[in-house]
């Protein structure tokens, strides 16, 4: 059988070394290539004839990243976070126009995609829910893909307003960011890798769903899965939910 060629940019990263070390065991893939911020990544998809481009780097760079592997013709997974609504858009009408899927993964975990989607079911009942999501002082954004991208299913599993808080604050963002009518809090501290809380509230109880991440290890699962997927697809698709959901 025939292997899928793969290139990893973003490889010298702590994700970027585990996603290369874990394509480069797995019997489907072929690791063509590892690359830095030095490298030319156009150069590399057309010289190595990558079929797809894991992209691990920052989200300053992610949009001009994805739009380079798609102008290609390459397939994106791209597991950077923080791009924004309007990028995406563009990001999905080029791949329209190539024919080409891709995966953009705000979080490659498979237990976190799970929390989301209770998240989603308990949303229909409980409109009334806030964020709280903590990653490591390196994290260069925030609040992290994966909140934004839980406040976005909740918003459409909802159907009730919440009660926004009223209350004043003595010191602005003391109630967190808002989006999707969902209050975001971000905390960035030593010794904290990746967890987040949904937490729901109505008269007389709560209801929390936490996902916390304790190794890098395990995102290669989805890292694994995106890499299968994304060849069926004919379109860029966002969340490996989309994924799980085909299964």
């Amino acid at each position: 059988m025939s292997t899928i060629g793969v290139i990893v940019n973003g490889a010298q990263g702590k994700m970027g070394q585990l996603a290369c070390e874990t394509l480069h065991k797995h019997p489907e893939f072929e690791l063509l290539a590892g690359l830095g911020r030095s490298d030319d990544l156009a150069e590399a998809i057309r010289d190595l004839n990558a079929t797809i481009v894991v992209d691990l780097t920052r989200a300053d760079s992610a949009y001009q990243n994805t739009r380079t592997i798609i102008q290609q013709g390459a397939h994106p997974v791209i597991g950077t976070s923080g791009l924004l609504d309007a990028e995406i858009d563009e990001l999905r009408a080029l791949c329209a126009v190539a024919k080409l899927g891709g995966l953009i993964v705000p979080n490659f975990s498979i237990a976190a995609v799970l929390m989301m989607q209770f998240a989603a079911k308990a949303a229909y009942y409980l409109p009334d829910v806030e964020i709280v999501e903590a990653h490591h002082p390196a994290k260069a954004e925030a609040p992290s893909g994966t909140a934004l991208k839980t406040a976005d299913v909740i918003a459409k599993a909802r159907t009730r307003a919440p009660h926004l808080p009223r209350c004043q604050e003595i010191v602005p963002g003391a109630l967190g960011a808002l989006h999707q009518d969902v209050r975001i809090h971000s905390l960035r501290l030593p010794g904290t890798l990746a967890q987040q809380d949904v937490i729901f509230g109505q008269l007389g109880e709560t209801l929390t769903l936490r996902h916390q991440t304790m190794d890098r290890l395990s995102f290669m699962p989805g890292v694994v899965l995106a890499c299968q997927k994304v060849l069926v697809l004919d379109k860029l698709v966002y969340g490996l939910d989309q994924l799980l959901d085909q299964d």
